[in-house]
């Protein structure tokens, strides 16, 4: 009656978790076949976007809103109605829209990209949609106006852009060039006023956004190595490439790019952020004031995604750990060759093959939330089961002497003897694992989940700045892990009187 009693709150937990998973696949986009069905019989166009490049693509925070705006999602709303589709975006990192197009994750992406040569090779593009300049922004004073300036600089450039291959062709005629790559452009400026690098190459539209906030700044525009301009990227292939183009000579046939260009560039440097800038040294956190609403709003979404990860990681790594004692060798082969593998990788590595992969090889559009719950489940139950293996066999072996001789089954005797005492025993453990997976669960904005980390950073682009939003969020990040960690020590305490 017992075991019954304990497969049946075993089947009901599961139960809930599963329809938890559910509730947010169902709220984040099944597949694209669910898209494609919705709003009002309108099949639908999935646009991937790199949402913290003002003013291509960004969200205004202020407002409470979580709308991705900017002149390349103008241009794409435009487009879209158009040809008679409702649009969805999705937000990514720059580096991963290529992938997500590769994997057929999205019809489209926007994100002031340039088809270079390389590029081309996986990706289609349409016509240019507007013309950019690359430009030096370095410290004011610097004096670095050329590409002839940067002999013997360090030189910072978002990873994947066109600005790295930019960079890479001057360091070919300018010697002594150091290239330094970063995720994103408010990492770039940041090391830049850090002293970190001496200057960086980014496009003037950007560049004139972060100086206007940062009057320590300058920037001087250089000529391009190649012509240069944003373009709209589609999976190899692509049908939709022609009805785009035709799109995009409608608009500039018709004024509607060049409304558009004045809309979001003619002021570009001039706007409230501008009008508020601070100094190198200073602190502003008014200046984030009216986004700390949207920020707060990424504490449900990490602590939904830890308290799923944590509880099926800790099923997953006791099953592995039952499967190491176990007498049958294949069992015992298999999960420790599962650890080793998971524990040999990195955990980012194990993310993005979980989100891209998943769609390439099984057709599955997996929403990025439900990606990393089932990733930090697989990694975690790695480490906890050797946790829990040590404490199962630091368990007296009397006990199961014990249980032997009274008759007791092998699952019963795990499931009420030997697993609560291994439990008891190794809880410090398991609270130091869980303050773990609570941190790192910022890795999965990496892949667009809007956590608090990643909503942290869509604050800062926008207001293009850097430390006020990161260490707002590692505040908050600090009072969640204590108050795990307050909790940890009560449990332990309580577990404790009770023995």
């Amino acid at each position: 009656m017992l075991k019954i009693k304990k497969f049946g709150w075993l089947f009901t937990i599961s139960l809930v978790v599963v329809l938890t998973i559910n509730f947010i696949v169902g709220h984040g986009g099944v597949n694209k076949a669910i898209a494609q069905s919705s709003g009002g019989g309108k099949e639908t166009l999935v646009m991937v976007t790199s949402a913290d490049y003002p003013p291509y693509e960004f969200r205004e925070t202020a407002t409470g809103s979580n709308e991705i705006i900017g002149f390349d999602v103008d241009i794409a709303k435009y487009i879209a109605n158009e040809l008679g589709f409702e649009l969805e975006i999705r937000d990514s990192d720059f580096n991963g829209i290529i992938p997500a197009l590769q994997s057929r994750r999205a019809d489209f992406a926007m994100a002031g990209m340039t088809p270079t040569a390389e590029r081309r090779q996986n990706v289609d593009f349409s016509e240019i949609y507007y013309e950019a300049r690359n430009t030096i922004v370095a410290k004011k004073g610097s004096n670095l106006t050329q590409s002839e300036d940067l002999a013997g600089k360090t030189v910072g450039i978002q990873l994947g852009s066109i600005q790295e291959t930019e960079a890479k062709k001057i360091a070919e005629t300018v010697k002594g060039i150091t290239i330094k790559p970063l995720n994103k452009t408010s990492e770039i400026i940041q090391e830049v006023k850090a002293g970190r690098i001496d200057a960086a190459i980014i496009e003037d539209t950007i560049a004139k956004g972060f100086v206007g906030s940062n009057p320590d700044l300058e920037f001087n525009t250089i000529p391009n190595a190649e012509e240069a301009g944003s373009a709209i990227a589609f999976p190899k292939g692509s049908e939709r490439v022609d009805d785009f183009n035709r799109v995009l000579q409608q608009m500039k046939e018709n004024g509607e790019l060049e409304r558009l260009v004045k809309k979001w560039f003619e002021n570009q440097g001039k706007s409230e952020t501008a009008s508020t800038a601070t100094s190198d040294t200073s602190l502003s956190f008014a200046r984030i004031a009216p986004s700390i609403p949207y920020i707060l709003e990424g504490i449900r979404v990490t602590l939904l995604f830890t308290a799923l990860s944590a509880f099926l990681g800790f099923i997953w790594g006791t099953i592995l750990s039952l499967f190491k004692i176990s007498t049958i060798k294949p069992l015992s082969w298999f999960a420790n060759a599962y650890t080793s593998v998971f524990r040999g990788t990195p955990l980012l590595l194990q993310i993005a093959i979980v989100y891209y992969a998943t769609p390439q090889l099984t057709g599955y559009d997996i929403p990025a939330l439900l990606a990393g719950v089932i990733t930090f489940t697989l990694n975690s139950g790695a480490y906890i089961s050797e946790t829990i293996r040590g404490g199962i066999l630091a368990v007296d072996k009397g006990q199961r002497e014990a249980a032997l001789s009274l008759g007791i089954p092998y699952r019963p005797m795990m499931l009420d003897i030997i697993l609560p005492q291994a439990i008891k025993n190794i809880l410090p453990a398991l609270v130091n694992e869980s303050i773990a997976l609570l941190k790192d669960s910022a890795l999965v904005s990496t892949i667009g989940v809007a956590d608090l980390l990643r909503r942290a950073q869509i604050v800062g682009a926008e207001k293009y700045i850097y430390f006020e939003p990161l260490i707002f969020a590692g505040v908050i990040y600090y009072l969640m892990v204590m108050s795990l960690t307050w909790g940890g020590y009560a449990l332990e305490r309580k577990l404790q009187r009770s023995s």
